[in-house]
């Protein structure tokens, strides 16, 4: 059996969108190009979120100054898309509002439209903004010595999780990057430490990823009594599902790709 790339996925807004794309340009120490570029912040004003917006080092630990699933599940509902230069603002696929990412005005109305739909979310929120720098959970949490990252999930192991609880479960839950078929459950986890090519880039398989309470989702609303979190843990004894990637090298990769464990 070989690894294949079943699909590959990015969100271009922190926590809240979820793009499916056929291939993928790769940055050496980044990851997917496009991928968490843009972060609402939470509970800062403007100065403090363009510190944050800026530099990593100010980021660290620091989960409740931007809007995730896990602290605004309101915002599940929502969408992003990203083509070019143009951000496009949806829910059920229906547009409400699309702006020019380098137009710091339409961007300030992009923030403005979230708090006029969702008023129960506290002001002010910024749209931030970093293609250098992106909002990676690993670029925020204090558990991790890398930065940036790509994250890796096994469909297959996704299968076994949902037959075991007899439950329906969407792979795009997880908001896996690249999504692989062809290996069985939870073979990944073997690989942790190791390097694997694809397409010719070569990335260090860092750790498995820890869930959270986001996962609880139901996709695409803010009914968060799917209780998967508990499940996962109840299960296997670990909240993990995947592996976080560093890429190492410049270039791109396509769906249906092998993948290689060297």
């Amino acid at each position: 059996m070989s690894a294949t790339i079943s699909s590959i996925n990015y969100c271009p807004v922190k926590s809240i969108s979820f793009q499916t794309i056929k291939n993928c340009k790769i940055k050496k120490n980044i990851g997917i190009i496009g991928d968490r570029i843009f972060a609402f912040s939470k509970n800062l004003d403007l100065e403090q979120a363009k510190l944050f917006e800026k530099s990593p080092d100010e980021r660290k630990g620091k989960w409740n100054k931007i809007l995730t699933l896990k602290n605004s599940p309101v915002l599940n509902k929502y969408n992003f898309t990203l083509n070019d230069k143009k951000l496009k603002f949806t829910l059920n696929d229906k547009e409400i509002l699309t702006i020019d990412v380098n137009q710091l005005g339409e961007r300030e109305a992009l923030s403005n439209k979230i708090t006029e739909l969702e008023n129960t979310l506290k002001q002010p929120i910024v749209l931030m903004f970093n293609k250098d720098f992106p909002f990676f959970d690993t670029s925020i949490s204090k558990k991790t010595d890398f930065v940036n990252s790509v994250s890796l999930l096994n469909t297959q192991s996704i299968k076994d999780f949902q037959k075991k609880i007899n439950k329906k479960i969407e792979t795009s839950i997880f908001r896996g990057n690249i999504c692989m078929d062809g290996i069985e459950p939870w073979e990944e986890r073997k690989w942790i430490g190791k390097i694997i090519n694809i397409n010719g880039i070569s990335f260090k398989v860092e750790k498995n990823i820890p869930r959270c309470v986001a996962i609880n989702l139901k996709p695409k609303s803010d009914d968060n009594s799917f209780n998967l979190l508990q499940l996962l843990k109840k299960t296997y004894n670990h909240f993990e599902m995947g592996i976080y990637l560093t890429a190492l090298e410049d270039g791109e990769i396509n769906l249906r790709d092998k993948i290689q464990v060297k």
